[in-house]
């Protein structure tokens, strides 16, 4: 079906489901903490402005968790439905690991969900914080087990077969897998990078409208200072992360560089654009720079990679999709580093808030964080085939046994579902960012904040105090 047997129609299910997925829990991690920073900030110094964005972005928070346990649900059961015999093969391991994910993270984030965004007025300022701080806590525990389970599945270790099927001998070495640091400090990062770009391109879009008010500022503020720090930080790990990935799957290195074999003496060139071509066995149209592809990957001038012709042709990812996924990453990732500097340079000049140009192009860096995601996504997981348990298991040989016209049918199915659902919801987000914080929310006039409520004498005293006179005087009258 749509010319595409059934393992690659099952692959672009998957990969189509899980790129809804990984957005949401991504937002979910960076605003979980970013809620906890704003509500210590109020606490500390009880400036409105620090509470009012705290209800602002809550309101987002609580829609995009809700479509992130709705997409991985969906995303879960196609282990079962589409990969039985990936299941079968390694449900000993996977199956115990997104087990821990449940008991731990899952539970932690509910228990103290309800009392985070339907606390504020009913619970002390403590306890509601330490509420808050506790689901970000599960935010990151979720990940640490997720990005276990799919770093054993990259470089697996800890284990032996018995009868056809991975039994875990040591459950320390199947957690603290080779590329586990490296894959959960480059993830996190990128989902606290992904949100400051949101945030900052949120603040962007009220201030080219004329919304300028201390709460927007603010918001630009903390996410410039984020994305200053975080970009450079985040090329840093990604330099580690690919040391690593040259140890252990070397054919993946060779694929994302587009390099096919070694010649002479010299050091590995860097090929910055061209178009790998797998038939032809060569990267074609490439603009390359001499050994600098080898003193990055290497940290020596003579540093020299594996080609992939190294790799038998049945053994090699396709280099024609990562070598340009992994370029959109990096590409990206050096525009939010420049979006940090040139954000610290205006603020430093005093023409942070009146820039234009600025404001422009942080509002088009806004999504800039979740593409770049997906785009390490695709590159890392694309990259990692023929293989779904690397040097274990075939993607091939993991597959249920579904014929293409069922496969193209329910992912006919999906798209239209997830565009339908998803679509309403992330129209709803957008709608959320463009009302724009409100003034004195989560606080009554006469209240001195979470932990005090009243029940109001009359009933214009719950009026906020923040509504003018003439405004409230023409309700009365209408």
């Amino acid at each position: 079906m749509f010319g595409f047997n059934a393992l690659e129609l099952a692959r672009i299910q998957f990969g189509f489901t899980i790129s809804f997925h990984i957005i949401f829990p991504a937002i979910t991690i960076g605003l979980a903490s970013y809620l906890t920073v704003l509500e210590g900030c109020w606490l500390k110094t009880n400036r409105e402005v620090y509470r009012d964005l705290y209800h602002f972005w809550s309101k987002i928070f609580a829609v995009n968790f809700g479509m992130g346990v709705v997409s991985g649900l969906v995303m879960a059961y196609q282990f079962g439905t589409n990969w039985s015999f990936f299941s079968q093969f390694a449900g000993s391991v996977t199956g115990p690991l997104l087990t821990y994910e449940v008991l731990t993270a899952f539970f932690l984030e509910a228990g103290f969900l309800g009392v985070m965004l339907f606390g504020w007025n009913k619970v002390g300022p403590t306890l509601h914080f330490v509420s808050t701080a506790m689901v970000a806590l599960g935010t990151l525990i979720s990940a640490t087990w997720i990005t276990a389970s799919n770093s054993w599945m990259q470089t697996p270790q800890g284990y032996e077969i018995v009868d056809g099927r991975v039994i875990p001998t040591d459950w320390l070495q199947v957690i603290f897998n080779p590329s586990f640091p490296y894959r959960l400090a480059h993830m996190s990062v990128a989902a606290f990078l992904a949100t400051a770009l949101l945030v900052c391109g949120s603040a962007a879009w009220h201030l080219l409208r004329g919304n300028d008010n201390p709460a927007i500022r603010k918001m630009m503020a903390m996410g410039l200072w984020m994305i200053l720090l975080v970009a450079p930080i985040q090329a840093s790990i990604g330099d580690f992360h690919g040391l690593n990935t040259l140890k252990h799957q070397p054919a993946k290195i060779a694929a994302i560089e587009g390099h096919w074999e070694n010649r002479g003496d010299d050091g590995t060139p860097l090929i910055l654009f061209g178009w790998p071509d797998m038939r032809r066995e060569e990267t074609r149209f490439k603009i390359e720079i001499p050994r600098l592809g080898g003193l990055i990957l290497t940290h020596s001038w003579e540093g020299k990679i594996p080609g992939l012709k190294e790799f038998s042709p049945q053994d090699r990812p396709n280099s024609t999709i990562v070598f340009w996924s992994f370029r959109i990453m990096v590409g990206l990732g050096m525009l939010m580093i420049w979006l940090g500097l040139w954000g610290a340079w205006l603020r430093w000049r005093g023409k942070l808030w009146q820039s234009k140009l600025f404001l422009r192009f942080a509002l088009l860096m806004a999504p800039s964080g979740l593409i770049a995601m997906l785009a390490g996504w695709y590159t890392t997981e694309i990259g990692r085939q023929p293989w779904i348990i690397y040097g274990l298991l075939r993607t091939a040989d993991a597959v249920s046994p579904h014929g293409a016209a069922e496969l193209g049918t329910t992912l006919i199915m999906f798209v239209l579902v997830y565009f339908l659902v998803f679509g309403t919801g992330i129209g709803y987000l957008f709608r959320l960012i463009r009302g724009g914080p409100l003034t004195h929310e989560g606080q009554h006039p006469e209240t001195g904040g979470p932990g005090q409520e009243r029940q109001p004498m009359r009933p214009m005293s719950a009026a906020s105090e923040s509504v003018p006179a003439d405004t409230a005087v023409a309700e009365i009258r209408n």
